[in-house]
């Protein structure tokens, strides 16, 4: 064996470790080199059968050669490592600069009419007003006759309002076509034997009340659906009058468009509960896209009020000679198409996605009148 030899397997050792491409290509020449069988394992084998002289001249040669292919070995490893290191990053790479996915709480939407029963609870409730609710299927004793419906009244009727089949004394119930149900059952007497769950509390006056839900009626095209909402408001005390009626509503409109001022119109109509009996136009601005409240010239109907009846106090157990109260009603569906620009009232009940995510509300984004109703 001579330094040619061992120069010349140095020379192959170290092509073939710069040409692995891998760590289990490396090992093997790893093995093929220095393992027990391996080729400088076999040099230094020889070193045995060398006469002194030549073992000091090979033995150094022999295990520096070992030592520069166990380096080299080791050199080439870590380069493989940080090679697969690269690419395992490149394959699993974030980009941190794309946006989150929205939290579970963000993505949901609350619906414009859940939205707009809480802004308008929350303004009642801030004048002092309860929140009362009852029972969607009616009887037509609270829906009509304590009401004071005539007999013959056309709301009675199939095409106006939804019955259902008579039970076995003949007796139909229906699907309240008002929220004005509640009305009665807030100011009749806890006597009334009926099931807990059909009555609100019994209140004594005085009553301050508003009443939201959802209502029915045969009718359904671009501004009507067979089922609606409504909220209505009652106050009965001895000594209601209509400048009370006529302040609350100018300070609910004002409260609810979130405008500096509101200017009514009150004219005379009719209706059975209550004597005398307006309907409530709002000063705004119909010129552009959007309806604006407060301002302009024009005139928008926007609800119904009056003095409750006497009929309908006496309904209730109420004396009319001793109290008195007024009464409004108006549609949650149109106050959300007027405020929010809504278009149709039909879209409010498809269930479209992106319909609400358009026109839904952040679910923490409470309406308080401190925090602003819409923000």
């Amino acid at each position: 064996m001579s330094a040619n030899d061992i120069e010349t397997l140095k020379s192959e050792l170290t092509a073939a470790i710069a040409a692995a491409e891998s760590a289990e290509a490396l090992e093997a020449i790893r093995v093929g080199a220095l393992g027990k069988k391996g080729s400088v394992s076999a040099m230094l084998a020889t070193l045995g059968k060398m006469t002194p002289d030549e073992r000091k001249v090979m033995g150094p040669a022999i295990n520096g050669l070992k030592n520069e292919i166990a380096a080299a070995i080791e050199a080439r490893s870590a380069e493989l490592a940080a090679k697969a290191l690269e690419a395992r990053l490149a394959a699993e790479r974030v980009d941190v600069t794309l946006p989150l996915r929205p939290a579970p709480t963000s993505a949901g939407r609350i619906h414009p009419v859940s939205q707009v029963i809480d802004e308008i609870t929350a303004i009642f409730s801030d004048m002092g007003f309860s929140i009362a609710e009852g029972p969607d299927i009616e009887t037509d004793y609270f829906n009509f006759t304590a009401l004071n419906f005539p007999k013959d009244h056309p709301a009675r009727e199939m095409h106006d309002t939804f019955f259902f089949n008579p039970d076995a004394e003949g007796n139909r119930k229906l699907l309240r076509t008002h929220t004005s149900p509640v009305q009665i059952r807030t100011m009749k007497q806890s006597n009334e034997k009926l099931p807990a769950s059909w009555m609100t509390p019994s209140m004594e006056p005085p009553i301050r009340v508003v009443m939201p839900g959802r209502t029915y009626r045969c009718d359904s095209d671009q501004t009507h659906t067979p089922m609606f909402h409504q909220v209505e408001g009652l106050v009965i005390d001895k000594s209601s009058h209509i400048g009370q009626l006529r302040w609350v509503l100018e300070e609910f409109l004002k409260a609810f468009f979130e405008v500096e001022n509101v200017k009514t119109r009150f004219r005379p109509s009719f209706f059975p509960f209550t004597e005398p009996s307006m309907e409530v136009d709002v000063q705004c601005d119909r010129s552009g896209a959007d309806v604006k409240i407060g301002e302009g010239s024009d005139w928008m109907e926007i609800l119904g009020c009056g003095m409750v009846h006497p009929n309908v106090l006496t309904h209730c157990g109420l004396d009319p000679d001793v109290y008195q109260g007024f009464a409004w009603g108006m549609g949650i569906d149109r106050l959300a198409m007027l405020k929010y620009g809504m278009p149709d009232l039909r879209a409010f009940f498809d269930a479209d996605q992106r319909w609400l995510d358009h026109y839904g509300f952040r679910p923490l984004d409470l309406p308080t009148l401190f925090g602003g109703l819409s923000s």
